[in-house]
């Protein structure tokens, strides 16, 4: 979805809902759509801010829930129980990858985990309407860190060596 439709697409919810497209919430949604990633409401915030310094805390989140509400985003809940948004887009689903050290989020996309839900999915005669899947573990850059750091790193510490 381009700039423009994600847009039309949010003024056209608004006003479906008997709001007023504000000049405000063109803002919040601007920056939302300009700001990819996996965001808390505050590093949202602190973004709209640069742009207009009058726009409080509370309306950021009232125009987040309700791009959520739009289906233009989805909010995001990771294992430190904070609220993240990131953009919802039809073709672009997608899981996650969690480092438990720094946070780093990854996107990961593979088939074969589709399929095999939808295979559960018929096993069980369990009709799917969706799926949260987040893996939590270590990021590459952090477990360099521990292994540099410590100079013994997980292997040493009684965890698992990864096959070479």
């Amino acid at each position: 979805m381009d700039n423009t439709a994600f847009h039309n697409a949010f003024q056209e919810f608004i006003c479906r809902k008997g709001m007023n497209a504000t000049a405000q919430r063109r803002i919040i949604a601007e920056v939302f759509f300009r700001f990819p990633g996996h965001h808390s409401l505050e590093e949202f915030y602190q973004r709209v801010q640069q742009q207009d310094a009058s726009i409080g805390q509370t309306t950021v989140y009232r125009t987040l829930k309700l791009l959520c509400e739009a289906g233009l985003a989805m909010e995001i809940h990771f294992s430190d129980g904070i609220a993240r948004y990131e953009l919802a887009a039809s073709d672009s689903h997608h899981d996650h990858m969690v480092c438990v050290t720094c946070g780093k989020i990854i996107e990961i996309y593979d088939p074969r985990i589709e399929k095999i839900q939808h295979e559960l999915a018929r096993k069980y005669d369990f009709l799917l309407r969706g799926h949260v899947h987040n893996l939590y573990g270590v990021c590459a850059d952090c477990a360099a860190r521990e292994q540099t750091g410590s100079g013994k790193g997980e292997a040493a510490a009684g965890g698992a060596v990864a096959d070479e």
